[in-house]
């Protein structure tokens, strides 16, 4: 919990999500994004079905298919796969030791399904979330004697027939996922980062050390990360308005990087791409950065160099210039589409929601999927303010059930015309500021309205946390 959350009392956090639960499986919450039994998607044709099984098939992976996704194969044959998609992915047969390495964009690989025996097996893509997403299918594995194996027998194959108990299995997952949160994991992202120095001239002194660690995203699921200070998001990093920066970045990752400063003026030799602004920060140096924080902004720092794999991996910060309210204005003393914002609101919390949905850490906020996500907790009647940064390869509609939210700054720029929705859509890059009013006391779904970024067999995950409002 942050600062602002602290005192809230577990048991208040408990009553509530039995009310989320109730809400999630009521009619019109979140769906099952199930793609088993009817109302799943129809299978596709099997690649070499017909009297005599292909002994070779080409397979194309994309956002989010793998197509053919029912493939019929001679046994010991080869599936000749291809990454026709924008971001990395990969081929495996679960239960089993083949797999493709992992294909960057444009990039393909021959699978030998050497000695799989005849039958049937699931396929997906192993990426976080990728499966969840629809990249899943059937291999069909074809002996001599066009045997296949009963269905179920392989190891790995998972039946998606539309038997009875997998309906109450599904409904049984998906109660199970909920209950379980708030869930405890090791590690907390988004931590403030004090300046380590602060010199005679006034100019701010921090250090960020970028590495390899490993970092829990949701319970028992631990990964590489690469990140800033040992944490996903990295430090957020907040100074005023004209103050001097620096930040002294300590190489110990094992290749070159760099800092990009988005969203953020600074002189063209600050700007973090290596080799157009700066030399590249080889493993095992230091660079410091140096400039003014002349203006506002709602930031973020990033690596420009090879960002395709180290953002999508941890590699992402909040930076912050301006106080809210002062150099970024609220929309106060206003009445927007009929409703009245009262002139002297006490915001209560001024949230950072950043958004990642691939690489190791997968569908996320502020670094952890859910149950760990961390669950905002106001009383009825506050006004609060969360800032979306999205740090991922995907857009994400962000959906706050029961209380609007007014959009009064993008990109860290005011609007002149703020605006009411009920979805906030973040394209990658992008940060939106939004002001909300709890004015409901219970436990509220806050999550990603691309369902399977949110939802999958095994119940709810990824980019999903709850705003719970207690009674005032």
């Amino acid at each position: 919990m942050n600062e602002a959350s602290e005192g809230r009392t577990m048991g208040a956090i408990a009553t509530a999500v039995v009310a989320l639960v109730a809400l999630v499986l009521s009619a019109g919450a979140l769906i099952i994004a199930a793609g088993s039994g009817p109302g799943g998607a129809a299978p596709a044709a099997s690649a070499g079905s017909g009297d005599t099984a292909a002994e070779t098939v080409a397979v194309e992976l994309s956002e989010f298919e793998i197509s053919p996704s029912n493939i019929e194969i001679a046994a010991g044959g080869t599936l000749e796969v291809t990454n026709i998609g924008a971001v990395e992915h990969d081929l495996a047969v679960t239960g089993t030791d083949v797999a493709t390495p992992m294909l960057a964009a444009g990039e393909s690989a021959t699978l030998e399904l050497g000695d799989l025996a005849p039958g049937v097996y699931d396929l997906l893509c192993t990426v976080p979330g990728h499966d969840s997403a629809g990249m899943i299918g059937t291999l069909t594995v074809v002996g001599e004697d066009g045997a296949t194996g009963a269905a179920g027998e392989a190891d790995g194959h998972a039946d998606h027939g539309a038997a009875e108990e997998d309906w109450d299995a599904l409904d049984a997952a998906m109660h199970d996922s909920i209950m379980a949160y708030p869930a405890e994991t090791e590690g907390v992202g988004n931590q403030p980062l004090e300046p380590e120095e602060i010199l005679d001239d006034g100019t701010k002194v921090f250090r960020l050390v970028a590495e390899i660690f490993d970092w829990e995203v949701e319970p028992g699921r631990i990964v590489e990360a690469w990140g800033y200070n040992g944490q996903v998001p990295g430090p957020m990093i907040k100074v005023d308005v004209g103050d001097n920066v620096q930040v002294i970045v300590e190489n110990e990752l094992p290749m070159g990087t760099d800092v990009h400063w988005h969203g953020v003026r600074v002189p063209h030799d600050q700007d973090g791409v290596a080799p157009l602004t700066q030399p590249l920060i080889e493993s095992g140096d230091t660079f410091v950065y140096e400039f003014e924080a002349s203006e506002p902004a709602i930031g973020m720092y990033h690596p420009h160099h090879h960002g395709q794999m180290k953002l999508p991996n941890g590699m992402f910060g909040v930076f912050q210039i301006g106080d809210l309210g002062t150099d970024h204005p609220l929309p106060t003393g206003r009445t927007i589409s009929g409703k009245e914002i009262p002139e002297d609101i006490d915001i209560v919390q001024e949230i950072p929601m950043v958004l990642n949905d691939a690489g190791a850490i997968g569908y996320s906020i502020n670094g952890k999927g859910w149950p760990a996500t961390e669950p905002i907790v106001v009383e009825e009647g506050d006004w609060f303010v969360v800032h979306y940064y999205n740090e991922g390869l995907q857009i994400h509609p962000m959906h706050l059930h029961q209380m609007p939210q007014l959009v009064f700054a993008k990109d860290g720029f005011a609007l002149e015309a703020p605006q009411w929705e009920d979805t906030v859509n973040v394209a990658p890059g992008e940060r939106y500021s939004v002001l909300i009013q709890a004015t409901d006391p219970g436990a509220w779904a806050f999550h990603c309205h691309i369902l399977t970024h949110a939802e999958r067999h095994e119940g709810m995950f990824g980019m999903v946390t709850a705003l719970i409002v207690e009674e005032a």
